[in-house]
């Protein structure tokens, strides 16, 4: 794609490139390069951190190179509902006070929206996390990707890590989303044109005007589901709506640096990546059937669905953003006979901006469950579906057996969606109730 507004470059570079090259120590990289790149920050959770690290370490005499680099994430096992996952979080905590991790975050919600929230990102840096969904934080124009225990072992040991350079996808949206249709249903729209392995081993670009309009938080969701589409990361350049909420989270931005990462921190005119071109004013909501994100269609192409489930939670579902969302659905309004209507608020500090603005009180009255500021239902830990449930859901997933038992049938849509079906008690255009 031609940026007619950025200069020319002799050497022109992807934002991936320019990514992969600075943590490299190189000025430039080439598509499919294989390269040692320092990791500027290494987050991992409960489930992927402590209970699994500890014996490799130990066993190889070895500690962490740099535990100011590392984030620390209680989400997956809070709060404890059984006894396995009491032990494992007393283990991650005590191990935590072991290693003397200066960065734990327990109890305060989902990894991928507290990272963000308490300041641990900024464009330019090279991130792993010790789950899939990492790539979320690139939507803050970081090189940020999941990582398996093993690979964690290697970071934490050297603070190094090796990347393939991979070749960009970019996804150009023109056009503006109408009132309703967010973030999500792009995703779902992406998936469903390229399947969950459209993008295997690529770095996404998410670019063109319907992007430049979102709010970090809807940029985030964007981020984190590129992981549905196979890609390793999935990238935005950094603009002003970026540095005005880093300018909340973070004290360290002088004016020089913020100039620098606007020059900078994009993909130069003439890059080479393969072009992808949607239009944000023809979109219409998204849903994915079971059981899969990959059979997503426009919600009119749909019959009769029914549920006796709600739920409003995860990372690309219940942030701050995603509960405004469906408060303005649900204003007024009450949920159907028959639907539980559950909402997990992605982080706690969010959970009390929603309160201040009265939205989950707006939630609250119009039938919503309010459970705990955690991973929750999306990834089956502490709360799980019953037989038979069908679901409507605003998380990213929704295989088989991922929520619940193998007969829950999860449907992936939007949380203005989730809002207008719960009231509705069945699949329905959230539009209606935006009139």
């Amino acid at each position: 794609m031609q940026n007619t507004h950025l200069k020319a470059h002799k050497d022109p570079q992807t934002l991936a490139q320019k990514l992969i090259a600075k943590s490299a120590g190189l000025e430039r990289v080439g598509t499919e390069d294989i390269v040692t790149c320092k990791v500027d920050l290494a987050m991992f959770h409960d489930s992927s951190g402590p209970r699994r690290l500890k014996p490799m370490l130990e066993s190889l005499g070895a500690k962490i190179w740099d535990t100011s680099k590392v984030v620390l994430v209680l989400d997956h096992y809070v709060p404890a509902s059984d006894s396995q996952s009491t032990q494992i979080v007393q283990f991650t905590r005590d191990v935590a006070k072991e290693w003397r991790l200066p960065n734990v975050i327990d109890s305060q919600g989902i990894c991928h929206v507290v990272l963000p929230e308490r300041g641990h990102l900024k464009p330019g840096m090279l991130c792993v996390g010790g789950d899939s969904h990492s790539p979320t934080a690139g939507a803050f124009g970081t090189y940020t990707f999941g990582i398996g225990a093993t690979e964690m072992l290697g970071v934490v040991v050297t603070g190094e890590i090796w990347v393939k350079v991979p070749q960009t996808l970019l996804m150009n949206w023109s056009g503006a989303l109408h009132r309703g249709v967010c973030a999500k249903d792009m995703m779902l729209h992406m998936i469903a044109r390229l399947g969950m392995n459209g993008g295997a081993y690529q770095a996404v670009e998410f670019a063109g005007p319907a992007v430049q309009k979102l709010s970090m938080q809807e940029r985030m969701t964007l981020s984190n589901m590129s992981a549905e589409l196979g890609a390793q990361v999935g990238l935005i350049a950094p603009d002003q709506v970026t540095i005005e909420y880093l300018k909340n989270t973070r004290n360290d931005l002088s004016e020089e640096w913020i100039k620098e990462a606007l020059r900078h921190w994009h993909s130069d005119e003439g890059s080479q990546s393969q072009l992808f071109e949607f239009n944000a004013s023809n979109l219409s909501p998204h849903v994915a059937a079971p059981h899969s994100p990959e059979n997503s269609a426009p919600v009119e192409s749909y019959g009769r669905e029914r549920f006796n489930v709600a739920y409003l939670g995860a990372c690309t579902g219940a942030k701050l953003e995603d509960l405004r969302a469906a408060a303005q659905v649900l204003k007024g309004r009450k949920v159907a006979s028959g639907v539980k209507l559950l909402v997990a608020p992605a982080s706690a500090r969010e959970q009390r901006q929603a309160e201040e603005e009265g939205i989950m009180k707006c939630l609250i009255d119009a039938g919503a469950t309010t459970l705990a500021n955690s991973c929750g239902a999306c990834a089956g830990y502490g709360f799980n579906f019953s037989e038979l449930d069908r679901v409507i859901s605003s998380t990213a997933r929704n295989f088989k057996g991922r929520m619940g038992p193998a007969s829950v049938d999860v449907f992936l849509a939007s949380p203005y969606t989730v809002a207008a079906s719960a009231v509705r008690g069945e699949l329905c255009d959230p539009r209606e109730y935006l009139l």
